[in-house]
């Protein structure tokens, strides 16, 4: 399977809202947006975020979009983040398009969270370098509780 990354396309992100208001991977990510659901508010989340200074990339797989990634934040202290659609995971999409991702990306150290228990983001993150660096809690929307969340990061 081919994957590979380009820039967003407006025509992605009716793509992205189905793939990031899955019951099921909202619940697995555990942060997401205050109005999950609410179609506008994504719109307008997505048109700051490729006007701001972040690296947004969508990932098609065989030509079809299946996720997105990206690097986001301020210098020093950047985060990485992706969704692959559900009906893709557990083939290697995720590691794969994170790994392109960091080849475009060569600013180091970049970071990342995830849930604690998101074994599976966590694995893909351990496969392309990152490294746990603290703990801590958060309040996660999806779940409506706090929850724990490691802090990981890639170095220099």
């Amino acid at each position: 399977m081919e994957i590979v990354l380009r820039t967003v396309e407006d025509e992605d992100l009716p793509v992205f809202f189905r793939q990031m208001t899955d019951p099921e991977a909202l619940r697995m990510a555990a942060f997401g947006p205050e109005n999950q659901g609410d179609r506008d508010a994504f719109y307008a989340w997505w048109q700051q975020i490729r006007a701001s200074d972040a690296v947004t990339r969508t990932v098609l797989a065989d030509g079809r979009v299946v996720g997105n990634a990206a690097v986001y934040g301020e210098p020093g202290g950047r985060e990485v983040t992706y969704w692959i659609d559900r009906a893709w995971w557990g083939r290697g999409l995720a590691t794969a398009a994170l790994r392109a991702l960091l080849s475009e990306v060569p600013e180091r150290p970049l970071y990342a969270r995830a849930a604690a228990d998101n074994t599976a983001s966590l694995r893909v993150l351990e496969k392309c370098g990152f490294r746990e660096s603290a703990r801590a809690f958060g309040f996660a929307n999806v779940r409506n509780q706090d929850i724990e969340e490691v802090v990981l990061r890639l170095p220099v």
